[in-house]
């Protein structure tokens, strides 16, 4: 157990730790796909946005808008089929309907009353903004891929954030839901990590990647976080 009196500030990653990405994803490219006559099942999808978002952001920078645009041009060059432009803006457009986890506003809230909360997402500033009205909360710092002008699993997203954040490393607490985008490159620069273990309990690939590293704490949901954490709010 990991002593949370040390922090002063949480890092978070947003999309899969915050807001239910998955959803949101397949929410868009499961109808869009059985109109070209591609029928696949969720880890599928999951596992092939996976694999093309990580090719398109480890190649030069481009904004997240455009990757996720490439994404689906992807999708249809792997399934043979050309998407339509309101197709190829429909992952983009469809963020700002993505609605957060049910724990994690409530979460949020108890732990702003204790930590300074800071995100880091592989994100637009214009598309964050829409999230960020959902999430109800203010933060103290927000990086996104757009301003470091790079993607997690990149150095330079964390040394952003721990630059403008201003605090000792042992101080800034990172969480997230990826090992392969956050915790391994976190861990790297000598930040403590929680693991936010959403599919603890599911079967199956995840649109988050794959990789291995040893986080401080795990947890399953941002609830538990929070009781941890601030165990006299609870």
């Amino acid at each position: 157990m990991i002593d949370f009196n040390q922090y002063k500030a949480l890092t978070f990653d947003c999309y899969g730790t915050l807001i239910d990405w998955e959803n949101g994803i397949l929410g868009v490219l499961k109808p869009l796909l059985l109109v070209h006559n591609t029928n696949l099942d969720n880890d599928q999808i999951l596992e092939l946005f996976a694999k093309f978002e990580a090719e398109l952001e480890n190649g030069e920078y481009i904004k997240y808008r455009e990757v996720l645009k490439r994404v689906v041009q992807k999708f249809g060059e792997r399934f043979g089929f050309e998407p339509t432009a309101d197709e190829l803006n429909s992952l983009a457009d469809s963020i700002q309907h993505w609605l957060p986890f049910p724990d994690t506003v409530e979460a949020l809230r108890i732990l702003t009353s204790k930590f300074k909360l800071v995100i880091i997402s592989n994100v637009d500033d214009d598309l964050f903004a829409f999230s960020a009205k959902h999430l109800d909360v203010e933060f103290d710092q927000i990086i996104t891929a757009e301003q470091a002008k790079s993607y997690k699993p990149s150095l330079n997203n964390f040394r952003v954030a721990i630059e403008r954040i201003d605090l000792p490393l042992e101080q800034i607490l990172h969480v997230a839901a990826s090992v392969y985008h956050d915790i391994v490159t976190a861990k790297s620069l000598g930040l403590s990590t929680v693991w936010v273990n959403r599919r603890a309990d599911q079967k199956g690939v995840n649109s988050t990647g794959s990789a291995v590293s040893q986080p401080d704490l795990e947890v399953a949901d941002l609830k538990t976080l929070a009781a941890l954490s601030s165990p006299k709010q609870y």
